[in-house]
């Protein structure tokens, strides 16, 4: 029985000589072995005399392993964040205490099981291994990083280490993404950066760990809605976009309200998505060299410490304002504000697919509130100070304003806020 993690020995008797612990865990590979009473080890078919299971801890600097005997030996085990591959085992003697780290869960905790059997005394099913040094290629699937920067080096006949974190496959010309990448459960940082990928699977979402993913210079032309109401809404903090071909995202992309870095530099970009300010926790955005014409007025609630918007074809503010209201309201404009000002839930079980997709691109208001079909349609301008704390120059002249788009469900509405209108 084995467990692949990080694993730290400290002795306990180091504080009272007032020495320190470096604090850090290593590769390393766990095993459960059995041994005889004098010493021995117990060999496969050997049916006399009693025996005793020990803990052999091996790492690539000490293949040979530390053996530690488990009968009776267990003074108290610590597993609060067990569920998070994490945990502690305290031994009497020798007085250590063993930290354990970045292992699976589900296996952490079934050696911690087998462990408490052995303190016992109790015979334990699992396969028990025999004392012999660790092989280089077990501590390969202990990896916890791989960069891969070209075509011969990318892995076609062996899997990835199931342990990896980050992954890098960069100028592998890959043109979709490798199935076998989408079954790394604890994968933090993807980047597939340099590669001619051409559209991104659904299941990227299955990574629930995922914090990073880079895709910049690939031939990306879209990123979908699936992605965007994936369990990336909570764990992605940092995407990469640059040098692709997509020419808008989905305003379901503002539900990735995690991202804290978005660059979606040298695309075909012609708009944001209007419920940009959704990402509240976003302070870094870069989408210099794209297409847009202006800046969706929900812009106006991003709090950024950098905001890069060089290069755009950004169009002078617009004198009159494009009227689109209805007197009266229709039966759908009416209901669509009701449920989105009362927050009332809807999904595509409850109402038409359609109508979701009405719900979901329904436009806010200046006053807070939202309008579907009818409403005024105003352009001003925005010193990008206001949201940024370091602002790269709009264009070679100087500038650093640039047009918003800023939408009104009513004529009164419109009066109380056209001196904002140029």
């Amino acid at each position: 029985m084995k467990l692949h993690c990080e694993a730290e020995v400290v002795s306990r008797q180091l504080p009272a000589l007032g020495m320190r612990n470096r604090g850090k865990g290593v590769r390393a590979v766990l095993s459960l072995c059995q041994q005889t009473a004098r010493g021995q080890p117990w060999a496969r078919g050997e049916r006399s005399g009693p025996h005793l299971t020990c803990l052999f801890i091996s790492t690539l600097k000490d293949k040979r392993g530390t053996r530690y005997e488990l009968k009776e030996n267990i003074e108290q085990f610590f597993t609060k964040f067990v569920d998070e591959g994490k945990a502690t085992v305290r031994l009497k003697e020798p007085p250590v205490d063993i930290c354990l780290s970045k292992a699976n869960s589900s296996s952490l905790k079934s050696f911690l099981s087998a462990l408490r059997l052995a303190h016992r005394g109790c015979d334990i099913e699992a396969p028990l291994s025999t004392f012999a040094p660790v092989k280089t290629s077990e501590f390969e699937k202990c990896k916890t990083k791989m960069v891969i920067t070209s075509k011969k080096d990318y892995p076609l006949s062996r899997n990835f280490p199931p342990s990896l974190e980050h992954l890098q496959t960069s100028y592998c010309g890959l043109i979709r993404i490798d199935m076998r990448m989408l079954s790394l459960r604890n994968l933090r940082k993807l980047d597939l950066s340099h590669n001619h990928i051409k559209k991104l699977p659904a299941t990227i979402g299955d990574l629930i760990h995922l914090q990073e993913l880079n895709l910049n210079d690939n031939h990306l032309e879209s990123f979908s809605v699936a992605l965007c109401q994936s369990t990336l809404q909570t764990s992605l903090r940092s995407l990469d976009l640059s040098k692709n071909k997509i020419k808008a995202l989905p305003v379901q992309f503002c539900q990735l309200r995690e991202l804290t870095d978005l660059k979606l530099d040298d695309n075909e970009l012609i708009r944001f998505p209007f419920k940009m300010g959704q990402l509240t926790n976003l302070r870094f955005l870069s989408a210099a060299r794209n297409k847009l014409p202006f800046l969706p007025s929900e812009f106006k609630n991003l709090s950024l410490e950098y905001l890069d918007l060089f290069g755009n074809t950004f169009e002078q503010p617009k004198v009159l304002p494009v009227i689109m209201l209805q007197t009266p309201l229709s039966l759908l404009e009416s209901s669509a504000r009701a449920i989105l000002y009362n927050r009332i839930p809807y999904g595509s079980p409850i109402i038409p697919l359609h109508l979701c997709q009405d719900l979901d691109t329904a436009k806010t208001c200046v006053c807070g509130r939202f309008c579907l079909n009818s409403f005024i349609q105003g352009t001003t301008t925005m010193n990008l100070h206001s949201v940024a704390h370091t602002v790269v120059l709009v264009d070679n002249m100087g500038g650093t304003e640039a047009p918003v788009i800023s939408y009104f469900c009513s004529l009164t509405c419109y009066v109380n806020c056209c001196d904002m209108l140029k």
